[in-house]
């Protein structure tokens, strides 16, 4: 006899959205060279299709993160190296998720409005960090697995257009 495994709808849902928006993504980009046309379009698909409160990328320049394509309020304009979500990500080269941003040491606040949020670092074909992509959520405890799992999906898109 086999027992029923209870799948809670929120997860079940998350996936989808991202099922459904991952072609969606793929799409806007083909034929698209220019990195700013696409990352733009990347962050407002991330940003409705999932109903984030802020998404946007940093680019590393000079050793610092420089603010990119954004969609949600205004944001801070550079990240130093190891500073932050971002700089630590960066720093680290591996994906962060903070429950909670106030129990984050060093966390900057660039809203006191974002809450939780995920990290993840984008790649250049020489390995190196070129740029993170930098996910807030108005809500504690929003990003997980299944979050790291789809995002990390879309890293290795935007790693393809550099």
């Amino acid at each position: 006899m086999t027992e029923n495994i209870y799948i809670p709808t929120d997860i079940v849902d998350k996936s989808s959205k991202y099922q459904s928006l991952i072609p969606q993504i793929k799409a806007l980009v083909e034929g698209e060279k220019d990195i700013i046309a696409n990352l733009s379009n990347i962050m407002s698909a991330l940003k409705y299709g999932m109903d984030f409160f802020w998404v946007g990328c940093y680019f590393v320049k000079d050793n610092e993160l420089v603010l990119g394509p954004f969609q949600g309020p205004v944001a801070c304009t550079r990240i130093a190296f190891g500073k932050g979500v971002c700089g630590t990500s960066w720093k680290e080269k591996k994906t962060i998720i903070v429950p909670d941003v106030n129990k984050f040491p060093g966390h900057i606040a660039c809203s006191s409005d974002s809450k939780s949020e995920i990290v993840l670092p984008v790649f250049n074909s020489n390995k190196d960090v070129a740029l993170v992509l930098d996910i807030d959520s108005a809500n504690l405890n929003t990003f997980d697995a299944i979050d790291q799992q789809y995002l990390e999906e879309i890293v290795q898109l935007i790693e393809s257009l550099l």
